[in-house]
């Protein structure tokens, strides 16, 4: 059961190598990351392009038939009953854009624009949409130029879909039909200039799309900027959950933790297999320690005791929210959709899936972040259970003049508060909009945004606990030279020493924690292997 599905993943420098081909089928998360976060080059796939042009063809001709199709010879929303005539199909898709760039808010990050670029390009790859393929080669050249759209960050109900950010996305490569509304084309960055988006594309050379029938629909219908950072944050969440296993290495050493607990017997009698993957992998980690199994107890405090049966099922969730994500990153979801001479409209745009997956997923690593917190607490306050000094002062004479590590807990106590407000489900909410047509609402974005932030938090805790760990175990070399960690944890020690000094004297701990924090998203921890 491999942790990490593709190394693809950890590397941020930039990969023009290879290119992605996207097809509307096989995107993966370690292509998209590649392409969000290292720059790769992506085009459309032949066959799919094919395919594109065929239904584009199709719903031309359904466009100009009597027959109303909903978004394409139609108002949208509450006024779907409102017939466009055909002389104004152009003008209704600009229309859209416009009307519904209404988002607020501090601008998403580049990598979560790039995704979000490349999942719409290959949901209207699948060629179920009725767009020209023009509009996906215009969404990649600007993946390809390294031009960024400003996307707002709030306005996303996440049904239909993450209308606002969307828009805001058309609103850069979409012309009007007339001079009137071109003067609105957003802000971009473009070599590392803030520039309005017709500018931008002028200097890539990229001509603006004249939006067809139902293209504007296409381009904002579908909860895309909520899967792609759900997409993203799986990717950090397999590289911190495997932190989180390494940092409760160092505190299962320094705590002297009893092995019993990871007894392959005890897991396999309870069968999950996250729980027996988890135990399995810290037994094999803590080989060779002459620290563990060398205390008086009997059976250690839950936080060391049930961590297998803790973050084991984190691990089970997170394979199980991946795949419900790569089925979503290569969907099709506007409405309505074309099947051959047919407009069939339903409701593929609603971003339930994608909010349920980020709301488990905050869950869960809430919880990973809450039970390495105790494990914190535990080290720096249970002198007479661990035979170390309280806030892990090794000169108890300057116990009161030192504070030693006490504030590290205060902050990852914070953090794990934050988590557990931030990990109420965000997809149980809902109000009504466009005067109760759509009347149940999937908060898709704000799940995944959340996520975001609780992988972010949980980061920080997870490099407060390996720099309490590893103060602890200075501590037992003095106080026994006979006990020592095994190989494995003293890697780890090692790697946490590269940036971390010994604790001496009472300083400032941010630099430290942030320093950690960076080795951690880097991957750099997933280079140590066991012996």
């Amino acid at each position: 059961m491999a942790l990490l599905p593709t190394d693809s993943f950890l590397s941020t420098s930039p990969d023009t190598s290879k290119s992605v081909v996207i097809d509307g089928d096989t995107l993966d998360i370690g292509r998209l990351v590649s392409v969000a976060r290292r720059y790769r080059p992506c085009f459309l796939d032949k066959s799919a392009r094919k395919a594109v042009s065929q239904c584009a063809a199709n719903l031309e001709q359904l466009a100009y038939q009597n027959t109303p199709i909903y978004g394409v010879n139609t108002g949208f929303g509450l006024l779907a009953s409102k017939k466009i005539d055909q002389e104004q199909l152009f003008n209704l898709s600009r229309n859209l854009v416009l009307s519904h760039s209404v988002g607020v808010g501090e601008p998403l990050q580049e990598d979560i624009v790039r995704a979000g670029l490349l999942v719409r390009a290959n949901t209207l790859a699948k060629g179920f949409s009725g767009v020209r393929p023009v509009l996906i080669d215009t969404l990649l050249s600007l993946l390809n130029k390294r031009v960024t759209p400003i996307i707002p960050s709030r306005g996303s109900l996440g049904s239909s879909g993450d209308l606002a950010p969307l828009a805001h996305l058309a609103l850069h490569i979409s012309a009007h039909p007339d001079s009137q509304g071109n003067e609105f084309s957003g802000k971009v960055w473009f070599n590392g200039k803030l520039l309005s988006g017709s500018e931008a594309l002028g200097a890539a050379g990229i001509a603006p799309v004249l939006l067809g029938p139902k293209e504007g629909l296409a381009l904002i219908n579908g909860a895309t900027f909520s899967s792609a950072m759900l997409a993203l944050s799986i990717a950090d969440a397999y590289i911190i959950f495997d932190a989180a296993e390494k940092s409760a290495v160092l505190s299962f050493e320094a705590l002297q933790g009893i092995s019993s607990a990871l007894d392959d017997r005890i897991h396999r009698a309870r069968q999950h297999p996250g729980q027996i993957h988890v135990a399995r992998n810290l037994k094999q980690h803590l080989s060779g320690s002459t620290l563990v199994d060398s205390s008086d107890r009997v059976q250690d405090a839950y936080s060391l005791r049930c961590i297998p049966q803790v973050i084991g099922p984190v691990y089970e969730i997170l394979s199980f929210v991946h795949q419900m994500t790569l089925r979503e990153i290569n969907a099709a979801t506007d409405n309505p959709l074309i099947f051959q001479m047919e407009a069939v409209s339903g409701g593929n745009f609603h971003g339930q899936p994608v909010g349920l997956g980020a709301d488990y997923l905050k869950t869960a690593f809430c919880e990973v972040g809450s039970i390495a917190e105790r494990r914190i607490f535990r080290l720096l306050s249970y002198e007479e259970q661990t035979g170390l000094p309280a806030m892990l002062i090794p000169d108890r004479s300057k116990s009161g003049l030192q504070s030693g590590l006490m504030l590290l807990q205060y902050t990852a106590a914070s953090l794990v508060l934050e988590n557990q407000t931030l990990a109420t489900p965000d997809s149980i909410r809902s109000l009504p909009t466009s005067g109760g047509q759509e009347d149940h609402n999937s908060n898709a974005m704000n799940a995944a945004r959340n996520l975001m932030a609780i992988l972010n938090n949980l980061t920080s805790v997870i490099a407060i606990e390996m720099i309490t760990a590893c103060a602890a175990l200075d501590i037992r070399r003095i106080q026994d030279t006979s006990q020592k960690p095994g190989k494995y944890a003293q890697r780890l020690y090692e790697m946490v020493r590269s940036k971390v000094p010994v604790f001496e004297s009472d300083a400032p701990w941010s630099d430290h924690i942030a320093d950690v924090a960076n080795l951690i998203q880097s991957g750099s921890f997933r280079e140590i292997r066991s012996p």
